[in-house]
């Protein structure tokens, strides 16, 4: 692979930021990730570029980050990102308000009226006091007796497509990356960090990448790694789990309370709707993190407390990431600060290795830009103005008109819609791709509006080595269907572009089928279980003759 100024393990958002704001500074970049782009906390965070209301107590620059990185984010990616108006509704168990509860209710709207002073750092819209009558008007489905809410306003972005993007960007600008490629070492001599020893999990190729600086951004992986080498990296995971439900059950985020007190929301996000989070203590395998049957039932039950309606809900898919959070000893999980620190090795004779712990989704461009700074210093470089607030993501230099397009291409224009959505400005090109080849206008997913085309782009364009890459890529097999509809021609399709024979196809699709077989599991019920076998049958493996 050569020689590089810097070597970054891991592709989440923190390493696929990292790599682009150094590329865009000139630095020779080499990205090595174990798995796909997003795949750890990244992907599977509750998907909002919010600005961390609850931080304002304790980390209130915290909040006051995310808010402004939030309105570049927007900036640079104004495609990826919808507005998500969260209610905070005011209710009694008792049959009236007592005293307390009518002060907390004013300290809230007054809380949350501070808040307000960073919305425009983020293009949000002020809080507003809503009257009980006022609320019922806009979530009809919420349980009666409730006295009122407060609203405040957040951001939804498919973290998936953000880290692809950031990593797309990095490319365009020199940066070499490989995904399916795992560190198995890190390389030190002399009390400096040399390189690492990596190992392309598709193909069995080993080998050595040498640089004179490694950023350890490998999440909750980055302890293990770094202990190898006799390096500490404290850290305190937390798994977070989240329900999807297959449809919007819900116009407006609603912040709940769960039955031991704790935050969560339900919240729409895309075409379907969100139940979060889940926030415990992880001390197993970062790479066997399954969602229970219990933490299934927790989440349903605090979401049921203020829309009982969620009961008849179809739960779609259980999934979870690990927080890299920061050690502390005896906090609650959920009290640990959201603040990220940037770690030197220089003290356990690895000068070199740097290794990030904590941050938030919403902040990870200047996280970015604060590594991409301390590693210009490492090498002892005079630091280079940051642009990754300034220069658009793949796509973000235009968002075309969903009807536009469908009057000048043969795309129907809610399938447009949501191109537009995922590509921003190169919607316009995969749309040309059905202009030129009518074949590619078949509609393979009705719940994801999946083009065939649009599988062929992102195994052309986007850096896919597996077919399960393509769920995040393009939300292939993601859906309400769980990939009847789509999987199976996707896997053909990408079979044919990557040429792969027709083993490897099976393969791949087996593959496909069992991650979302991981996270519908935990909420299988008797119709439900009926229906995996249909999927089984219909786009399960087959035997060859």
């Amino acid at each position: 692979m050569g020689e590089h100024d810097v070597i970054i393990v891991g592709g989440g958002v923190n390493g696929t930021g990292t790599a682009r704001d150094c590329a865009m500074r000139g630095l020779r970049v080499l990205l090595l990730e174990k798995s796909d782009f997003g795949v750890g906390a990244s992907g599977n965070s509750s998907g909002m570029i919010h600005g961390g209301i609850r931080y304002m107590l304790s980390d209130r620059k915290v909040t006051e980050l995310a808010c402004r990185d939030s309105g570049y984010i927007q900036r640079i990616a104004p495609h990826l990102l919808f507005r998500i108006p969260f209610l905070m509704p005011f209710g009694s168990r008792a049959e009236g308000a007592t005293l307390a509860e009518r002060a907390a209710w004013y300290a809230t709207e007054v809380y949350v009226g501070t808040y307000d002073l960073y919305q425009p750092l983020k293009r949000g819209r002020p809080s507003t006091r809503l009257t009980a009558e006022e609320l019922y008007r806009l979530e009809p489905g919420l349980r009666p007796g409730l006295h009122g809410a407060v609203t405040l306003d957040e951001w939804g972005i498919d973290a998936f497509r953000l880290c692809v993007l950031n990593a797309l960007s990095a490319r365009t600008h020199g940066a070499e990356l490989r995904t399916w490629t795992e560190v198995r070492q890190l390389l030190t001599e002399g009390g400096r960090v040399r390189g690492v020893r990596w190992r392309d999990a598709l193909t069995g190729e080993e080998g050595e990448a040498r640089a004179p600086v490694v950023f350890n951004a490998a999440g909750a992986w980055s302890p293990a790694l770094a202990r190898a080498s006799g390096v500490r990296v404290p850290m305190r995971p937390g798994k977070g789990v989240h329900l999807t439900l297959d449809r919007r059950w819900s116009s407006y985020g609603v912040i709940c309370s769960a039955v031991d007190g704790r935050q969560m929301f339900l919240m729409p996000h895309e075409n379907e709707s969100i139940v979060g989070t889940t926030d415990d203590d992880w001390y197993g395998d970062p790479d066997d993190l399954e969602a229970t049957q219990d933490e299934v039932e927790y989440l349903l039950e605090g979401a049921a407390s203020l829309v009982p309606g969620v009961r008849r809900a179809r739960i779609t898919r259980a999934w979870c990431g690990l927080r890299t959070t920061m050690y502390a000893y005896g906090p609650n999980e959920d009290a640990l600060s959201r603040e990220h620190q940037l770690l030197d090795g220089a003290a356990d004779g690895a000068a070199g290795l740097l290794s990030i712990v904590g941050g938030k989704l919403a902040s990870y461009r200047a996280q970015s830009e604060e590594a991409a700074d301390r590693v210009e210093a490492l090498l002892g470089r005079p630091v280079t103005p940051c642009r990754t607030h300034q220069e658009p993501l793949p796509g973000g230099d235009e968002v075309p008109d969903p009807a536009a397009l469908a009057r000048e291409f043969p795309v129907d224009a809610s399938v447009a819609a949501r191109l537009v959505y995922r590509h921003g400005g190169r919607a316009r090109e995969i749309c040309g791709m059905v202009r030129d080849d009518r074949r590619l206008g078949l509609v393979l997913c009705r719940d994801e509006a999946i083009l065939a085309a649009e599988v062929v782009y992102c195994a052309r364009h986007e850096q896919v080595r597996r077919l399960q890459d393509l769920r995040r890529r393009c939300r292939l097999a993601v859906g309400a269907c769980g990939g009847l509809d789509c999987a199976r021609v996707g896997a053909q399709l990408a079979g044919r572009e990557l040429s792969w024979p027709p083993e490897r196809v099976r393969a791949e699709l087996s593959d496909l089928l069992d991650q979302g077989w991981r996270e519908r599991r935990p909420v299988l019920d008797g119709a439900q279980l009926a229906a995996e076998e249909l999927l089984r049958g219909g786009c399960g493996p087959w035997e060859a003759p």
